[in-house]
C-alpha cells in the first residue's frame, strides 16, 4: 500500500502526527514521558532477565503498559485512523485499477566564508540565486526542501562533495552538462529521479549511480544523500 501513496501524503501524515505528539506532551499530558520511560525500563529489565519467571512477568507488564499508554495518545490514534482510511482508499483503488507487475530494467551505469547551505531543522533551504564561491556541503536537515544549484558556482579541479542527511522533505540538485556525477542515495520512503533514471517506489533502498566518464573526467561532483521520507531529483540545467 505504501508504494501507491505519494511522498507528499506520507510526509503530511507524519508531520501532523509529530505536531499532535508535541502538543499533547507540552500542553495536555506531560506525564506521558514518565509513563513511557517507566514502561521502557520495565521492558528492559524484564528482557535482560527473561529466562526467569519474574523477568517474563516484568517484561509483559511493561509491554502492556506501553501499549495502553500509546493507544491513549492523540497522535497514535490519528496515525491509526489515517492508516485505516488509507487502507480503505487503497482497497477501493485496487479494485478499480488492478496492479500490474512488470520487470524493472535498470541502466548499466547504475552500478551498483559562509557555508553554501546552513543546518536548518524546519523550512526550506537553497544555494544562493547569484554567483557564489563553492564549498563542499555537509549538512543535516529536518523538515522542508533542500535545493542545490551548481550553475551559479565554479567547481574545484578535483572532486566536489555534497552530503545531505534529511528527515522529511525532498532534495533537488541541478548540475551543469559538463559536470560528471556520482550519486549514493538511501531512502526509507520516497522517489528518485537521477537524469534519465526513474524509481517511483523507493522503500528502504539504496541507489548507486555514476555517469560513464566520472572516473576519468573533471569537474565532477560526488553526491551522498540520505532521506527518511522524501524525493531526490538530480537533473541537468
Amino acid at each position: 500500500m505504501l508504494k501507491r501513496l505519494s511522498t507528499d501524503t506520507v510526509n503530511l501524515i507524519l508531520l501532523i502526527g509529530a505536531v499532535l505528539l508535541v502538543m499533547e506532551v507540552v500542553f495536555f499530558n506531560g506525564g506521558l514521558i514518565f509513563s513511557v520511560a517507566f514502561s521502557g525500563l520495565l521492558i528492559y529489565l524484564g528482557w535482560t532477565r527473561y529466562a526467569k519467571l519474574w523477568g517474563k512477568v516484568i517484561f509483559w507488564i511493561g509491554a502492556v503498559s506501553l501499549f495502553i499508554t500509546a493507544i491513549n495518545m492523540i497522535a497514535v490514534r490519528f496515525l491509526i485512523i489515517a492508516a485505516l482510511v488509507m487502507a480503505v482508499l487503497h482497497y477501493h483503488r485496487s479494485r478499480n485499477e488492478p496492479k500490474r507487475i512488470e520487470p524493472e530494467i535498470v541502466e548499466s551505469q547504475l552500478d551498483s566564508g559562509d557555508p553554501v547551505l546552513r543546518q536548518k531543522f524546519f523550512g526550506n533551504e537553497s544555494t544562493p540565486g547569484r554567483a557564489y564561491k563553492w564549498q563542499d556541503i555537509n549538512i543535516h536537515g529536518g523538515f522542508g526542501e533542500r535545493v542545490v544549484d551548481l550553475s551559479n558556482t565554479v567547481l574545484p579541479e578535483g572532486e566536489a562533495v555534497i552530503s545531505i542527511r534529511h528527515l522529511i522533505g525532498s532534495v533537488y540538485i541541478y548540475v551543469p552538462y559538463e559536470v560528471e556525477v556520482s550519486v549514493e542515495h538511501s531512502s526509507v520512503f520516497g522517489r528518485a529521479s537521477i537524469f534519465q533514471y526513474r524509481n517511483t517506489k523507493l522503500i528502504n533502498q539504496i541507489i548507486s549511480y555514476q555517469t560513464p566518464e566520472y572516473s576519468t573526467r573533471k569537474p565532477r561532483v560526488k553526491i551522498i544523500t540520505s532521506i527518511g521520507s522524501g524525493d531526490i531529483e538530480v537533473k541537468r540545467i
